[in-house]
């Protein structure tokens, strides 16, 4: 029979293996998130819980209608909470705000996604941008209540942490998140090309999502 010593040892071993497990996949792979604003209805929900992608941004770069997590900009990082938001611009595009909609290139977006339709307008005296290499226009679903790129502008490829890709809380939301098309920029790029480097591993726990 093995000793009580033995037993020990081999339990402690399994329990840390189960946590480093734990924190790779926390830090490399996937990652939960809780949603506490309303800079995303419909689409999230205060309260409801989203499944972070870190892997596969990897070797697939973000695209226009990917809801991502990041950290904001620096002014906005007093309480270390990150943001949520759908990316809508790449970089070397121009993204014009006016007449209620989104114009990229001077081709407005069909975004369903934006409750009831309604307009979005600019929060300040800009309402056009170009979007540097390794940059990402982002704006909040909810464009009434959402501090996104109209009020900070584009943000670093660096600061993101991940893709939103799985609603998993409350179980009666349970699913992946939809991508929209968008059918007037299909022969334009609908993806991410920029030189700044992947960000490095974040947080390996539950955060807490901002607007």
């Amino acid at each position: 029979m093995r000793s009580a010593v033995g037993c020990l040892l081999e339990l402690v071993e399994t329990v840390v293996l189960t946590v480093v497990i734990f924190l790779v996949i926390q830090t490399l792979v996937a990652q939960p998130y809780k949603v506490e604003q309303h800079s995303m209805e419909t689409t999230l929900l205060p309260d409801q819980y989203v499944l972070v992608d870190k892997l596969t941004p990897r070797f697939n770069e973000y695209g226009r209608g990917d809801v991502i997590v990041f950290e904001p900009p620096p002014q906005y990082r007093s309480d270390g909470t990150p943001f949520i938001k759908r990316v809508i611009g790449l970089p070397g595009e121009r993204v014009d705000i006016h007449d209620g909609g989104v114009y990229v290139d001077d081709v407005r977006l069909d975004e369903p996604y934006v409750p009831d339709g309604d307009p979005t307008e600019a929060s300040g005296s800009t309402a056009s941008w170009v979007i540097p290499a390794g940059d990402l226009f982002v704006l909040g679903d909810n464009r009434e209540s959402s501090s996104d790129s109209r009020v900070f502008g584009p943000i670093q490829r660096e600061w993101v942490i991940g893709r939103a890709w799985l609603r998993y809380w409350p179980l009666d939301t349970f699913g992946v998140l939809a991508h929209p098309t968008y059918p007037s920029l299909t022969s334009r790029a609908s993806s991410f090309s920029g030189s700044r480097s992947v960000p490095a591993a974040v947080a390996s726990t539950p955060l807490r999502l901002a607007a």
